[in-house]
């Protein structure tokens, strides 16, 4: 394992996850070592992790002072981990009561946080902790899990002289989203991870000034991610919200199901978000309570044009279609609902997608911009024209279904093995939809404005070739234009496709 020494001589080892731009991690307990953390739900894909045992857990030496285990007492380390590895401004997480670890040193160090992570933490460094009282209170959200009598009547055993390891054991339940086999082998380890006679010390007298540390975060500048667990009793979402209330550019993000360690409960919902806000080049915005991940380029004072993609695809489908319109315009490609690094909600059809891209439209106010749409995704921009004809300015159509009821209808999909990187059940819900649509949305074209634009694949394309023409020929003045490229016209003919879009006026 690597190492290094700390500020008073202490000897600290790290792991490494991953490969990418390191992401310094610093792990909760109090006091445990950081192998609990794992890769965290897979994260390690997408960056390095910097795993640090904190000093007398996992790798690392026993510390001269013992006094040193306090949390204020440990700024130091991390400072010198970032010395250490020569950064000059670190990506920064920290899990339960390490987030108070990770905010004082953001605290005495704003310059050296590029961003923040939180990840279900403990807020008393800033004045947000979580009491007894309010956690015996928030757990009664498992009422009505079968395990929750027998968990509920051993809390009440819990006294004065139980034993810290016991204590741990009998909470534990309470501190997943689902007390399943995974989250109870997670749990197991954490009696011979914690060093215990540090966790008592690490909250010690004088380890927190929450007023001192808030005023003193007014100077960062770094965005902060807070990440609370739906079924998480300390902090629950709204203490968690109070914490990220304390910090100048913070956002709050609320994991559906998840409890303490939501890497557990779900590693892929746990993951996206973390991902999207450590992209420089992501942005997001919610529409109707659910987080669209989105890409921007461009001057911001150029023409807009929206960039929506098809079923199972993302935002990232268009990354050489919008350095090219970059040149002259503002480009937004949106990850829809399902899909990429956006929220997965578990709702989803054809006018689902359509009332979204209007809710992302007016969100970022791009009333009037250019639509570019493929597929799923030009479905959903012509129902939306069709529905707000003042909306769209200009409407781009990339091979669309044009909602004939299909027969013989699509039998139940089977989902693929391994993972996926859109929510399955998209695809049963808008093969329902093409199976048997809404009449309305054939007979309703008529009523789009915008000048459009409809792009064919040609015979090799799954998509009836008779069907885009007969829907061209009711959008009022539409242009048809076919290339011999199949159902993938800007990936698989993209100088053809920008041509294309540059005579239509873009």
């Amino acid at each position: 394992m690597p190492k290094f020494i700390s500020y008073d001589g202490t000897e600290l080892h790290y792991r490494i996850e991953g490969k990418g731009e390191p992401l310094v991690c610093l792990a909760g307990g109090p006091m445990r070592d950081a192998a609990y953390l794992g890769d965290l739900g897979g994260l390690s894909a997408h960056r390095a992790l910097i795993l640090l045992d904190s000093r007398g857990t996992g790798a690392s030496a026993e510390p001269a002072d013992p006094g040193s285990f306090r949390c204020d007492r440990q700024v130091g380390d991390v400072e010198a981990l970032r010395v250490h590895l020569g950064l000059e401004r670190i990506d920064l997480l920290g899990h339960s009561a390490s987030g108070s670890l990770a905010t004082l040193y953001a605290a005495a160090h704003p310059e050296r946080i590029r961003s923040l992570v939180l990840v279900t933490s403990g807020g008393q460094a800033v004045g947000a902790g979580t009491t007894d009282e309010e956690w015996d209170e928030a757990v009664e959200i498992f009422a009505d899990r079968p395990w929750y009598p027998e968990a509920r009547a051993a809390l009440a055993t819990i006294g004065p002289d139980t034993p810290l390891p016991r204590v741990l054991e009998i909470v534990a339940p309470f501190a997943y989203g689902r007390w399943d086999a995974a989250a109870q082998e997670h749990a197991a380890g954490a009696d011979r991870q914690i060093r215990w006679d540090a966790a008592t010390a690490y909250h010690g007298e004088g380890a927190y000034d929450p007023e001192t540390t808030r005023r003193a975060l007014t100077a960062l500048t770094a965005p902060v991610l807070v990440l609370a667990g739906e079924y998480d009793a300390g902090p629950t979402p709204a203490k968690a919200a109070e914490a990220a209330a304390r910090f100048p550019h913070a956002e709050l993000v609320v994991l559906p199901g998840a409890g303490h360690f939501p890497w557990v409960d779900d590693a892929e919902g746990f993951v996206r978000p973390i991902v999207a806000f450590l992209d420089p080049e992501v942005r997001t915005v919610t529409v109707d309570g659910v987080r669209l991940a989105y890409r921007v380029r461009g001057s911001e004072d150029a023409p807009p044009v929206v960039l929506v993609h098809g079923r199972g695809e993302n935002g990232t489908t268009w990354t050489r279609i919008a350095a090219e319109l970059a040149a002259d315009h503002r480009v937004y490609a949106v990850d829809l609902r399902g899909h990429g690094l956006s929220d997965r909600p578990g709702r989803y059809g054809f006018d689902v997608f359509r009332d979204e891209l209007g809710g992302f439209l007016r969100a970022l106010d791009l009333t009037g911009a250019t639509v570019v749409a493929h597929s799923m995704g030009a479905a959903a921009a012509y129902l939306l024209a069709q529905r707000e004809p003042e909306l769209i300015g200009r409407l781009v159509l990339e091979e669309p279904p044009v909602f004939f009821p299909l027969d013989p209808p699509r039998p139940r999909p089977v989902r693929p093995g391994g993972t996926l990187d859109f929510d399955w059940e998209i695809v049963p819900a808008t093969d329902a939809q093409l199976n048997a649509p809404d009449p309305d949305w054939r007979e309703d074209l008529a009523a789009i404005k915008a000048p459009t634009l409809v792009l064919t694949g040609g015979p090799s394309s799954h998509i009836p070739q008779e069907q885009l023409s007969w829907l061209a020929e009711r959008i009022p003045g539409a242009r048809l234009v076919t290339s011999e490229a199949g159902h993938l016209v800007h990936t698989e003919q993209e100088a053809g496709f920008l041509a294309q879009l540059r005579e239509f006026g873009l």
